[in-house]
């Protein structure tokens, strides 16, 4: 599964990403690398971008980034 198949507030943790060059640095920059956990918040309402918590900051992605990046979801996010 990846991020852009996620569609609720669940807690993930990422297996890999397999986004080549330049596009996985930035991810892995940004804090998108294995074995981080990550929070899916949202998506906007035409499915493009999808919004991530990492920590205490959020991320937008767009769809075709956040394909890359593989996850393994771990629990449902408590409201």
């Amino acid at each position: 599964m990846t991020l852009n198949d996620m569609r609720s507030s669940h807690i993930c943790l990422i297996e890999h990403v397999t986004a080549p060059g330049r596009l996985g640095q930035r991810l892995c920059d940004l804090g998108l690398c294995p074995g981080v956990q990550v929070m899916f918040i949202r998506r906007a309402p035409f499915f493009d971008p999808v919004q991530v918590q990492v920590g205490s900051y959020h991320i937008a992605l767009r769809a075709a980034e956040a394909r890359h990046v593989h996850v393994r979801v771990l629990e449902k996010a408590k409201p």
